[in-house]
């Protein structure tokens, strides 16, 4: 059971444009862009995203009038982290929450039920895990665009000890895809070896 932060980014480092648009991603053909996501998706127990991440969903896909119109996604249980009032998904089990993430976590941990916890993002979501030493593995899929400017990966310093690189993935002809675990200040690595 591991709490994983599994996105995608620009070459540059960003997960959206500084309009917060995720249209850059969503030019390439699902099967080379998402090959692994059904795979990842099937491990995981519970799952949080921020507020900029929700709203994108719910703009493009979930709310009656979105131009691309779907059934939110997850069957798992999922916490939306938001200062802000947030529409309800009607059907689906999303909790939306305040606050250190922590407390959320624990119950994710519990709801997840031995299975894998997914930090979808943003990056600022995700730095507030690594924040609480409540991180335990990147995986990033990293695109061949390049943005100049927006949503940063992760923005926070980590660097002593560094990320562990367990796995580099070539997918298709634009992605390749980084798997890290993140170390605890003992320097060892915080989740098990998967195969």
């Amino acid at each position: 059971m591991a709490t994983i932060y599994y996105t995608a980014s620009s070459l540059d480092g960003f997960l959206a444009d500084s309009e917060h648009s995720l249209d850059w991603l969503m030019q390439f053909p699902e099967d080379e862009s998402a090959s692994d996501i059904v795979a990842f998706i099937d491990r995981i127990g519970a799952l949080c995203m921020g507020s900029h991440t929700f709203e994108w969903m719910w703009r493009h896909h979930i709310a009656p009038d979105a131009p691309h119109p779907m059934a939110w996604p997850y069957t798992q249980p999922t916490w939306v982290f938001s200062s802000r009032t947030q529409p309800a998904v009607p059907g689906a089990q999303v909790t939306h929450v305040r606050g250190d993430v922590r407390a959320v976590h624990a119950d994710m941990m519990a709801a997840a039920a031995g299975r894998d916890v997914w930090v979808v993002g943003g990056g600022e979501l995700a730095g507030q895990f690594i924040d609480a030493g409540l991180l335990d593995e990147i995986i990033v899929t990293v695109a061949a665009v390049t943005l100049g400017a927006g949503m940063p990966l992760l923005p926070r310093r980590v660097v002593t000890p560094p990320l562990t690189l367990k796995a580099v993935r070539q997918m298709g002809t634009a992605f390749a895809q980084l798997h890290y675990l993140v170390p605890r200040a003992t320097g060892t690595a915080a989740a098990p070896d998967r195969p």
